[in-house]
């Protein structure tokens, strides 16, 4: 399995880094793993509906252009679906059985995605109903992913 995980803005802190690095090695058994990372848009604080529209669709042209036709795209939502750790390894699971082994993960920027790239989302997914710093998610996917990758083989590690 292809697993691509596209994130608005750079990762800038060491522990983040060293956390992501450790679960994509660990990964490397299991899949291909690759993290693509867009240009965020920068935002001033204090931001018109229009412009943090602007922002996002901004932001959601590089994203877009990261996506490849055949791929299966998962984005990360505020009001996506909540699953269990078991049912997200089902549905990667069921993904490979219908022959999806290209699949992307997509992270946006501080303001969420644009309304195109949720157009092109296949499944919404949400962590959390919290807001989340999305530099943080990227190191909860990979460990999630992981950890589906563990369950679906049976092997220890899941509690």
């Amino acid at each position: 399995m292809n697993i691509t995980i596209v994130t608005v803005g750079k990762l800038k802190e060491k522990y983040l880094k060293q956390g992501i690095a450790e679960y994509v090695k660990r990964l490397g058994a299991y899949a291909t793993i690759k993290e693509v990372e867009v240009p965020d848009e920068k935002a001033p604080e204090n931001l018109s509906e229009a412009q943090m529209e602007e922002i996002k669709n901004k932001e959601g042209e590089r994203i877009l252009a990261k996506l490849q036709p055949d791929t299966h795209v998962i984005t990360l939502e505020i009001q996506g679906k909540q699953v269990t750790s078991e049912q997200l390894a089902k549905e990667l699971d069921q993904l490979a059985t219908h022959g999806k082994s290209k699949i992307a993960f997509v992270i946006g920027g501080s303001l969420g995605l644009s309304e195109a790239v949720m157009k092109r989302s296949n499944y919404a997914l949400s962590f959390s109903k919290m807001t989340l710093p999305h530099q943080l998610m990227r190191l909860v996917l990979v460990e999630q992913i992981y950890r589906s990758f563990r369950i679906n083989r049976g092997e220890p590690y899941h509690k």
